[in-house]
């Protein structure tokens, strides 16, 4: 297998995912800022030109990261990030889920659509007008987000995640845009510096 890597949040993802696997392939680089994944030969791995692309050994290409650790996970089941038992998979994805919804759609969506904008112009629709409103969201469903999770060391109460890595990459690449952690969040804000601490977390 090899990785198609570049910049961003989700490639981030899935480094931090294969670490936390020990598992070493190679990795790629893709330069977003160039453009290289909308030149041609990229499109042949990803038609959508989104980053990162597992290349499998008969090479077929994965891309979307959570298909991508979960494909991992199949291969390479301990530990496990995702679940042991059909309860606890559940439980993984339901709260990935909500994390996508709730916390990363509006955060990456403000980003797009302001700071993201000399990026995404011309290759997506972009409205700077909301992009103000959709920060907003991020930041009111982190602190919904933050009362659903008192009293538990991670996402998942006592086991680390693919959720909690999900969560981490982008509330991390937020804070690199400007979009900081809501202060009023405190288990974020303490949660982020326990997986902050995890070797997988500087990947």
């Amino acid at each position: 297998m090899k990785l198609y890597n570049s910049i961003g949040p989700n490639p981030h993802a899935v480094r931090m995912f294969l670490a936390e696997k020990g598992i070493e392939i190679p990795k790629v680089p893709v330069d977003l800022m160039k453009g290289e994944n909308r030149e041609a030969t990229h499109l042949a791995r990803n038609p959508a030109g989104q980053l990162p692309a597992l290349e499998l050994d008969d090479g077929t290409f994965i891309s979307e990261i959570t298909a991508i650790c979960e494909y991992v996970e199949e291969l390479h089941p301990n530990p496990p990030l995702i679940g042991t038992t059909p309860k606890e998979r559940a439980e993984t994805r339901m709260w990935a889920r909500r994390v996508d919804l709730n916390i990363i759609e509006p955060l990456a969506g403000g980003f797009r659509n302001a700071e993201g904008l000399p990026i995404f112009t011309g290759r997506i629709p972009v409205e700077p007008e909301i992009a103000a409103g959709l920060k907003r969201i991020a930041q009111n469903r982190q602190l919904w987000f933050d009362k659903m999770m008192q009293g538990r060391q991670w996402i998942c109460g006592n086991r680390f995640t693919y959720a909690d890595i999900l969560l981490y990459c982008f509330l991390n690449f937020g804070q690199v845009v400007g979009q900081q952690i809501n202060p009023e969040a405190m288990w974020i804000k303490a949660w982020i510096e326990r997986v902050k601490a995890r070797p997988s977390a500087s990947v």
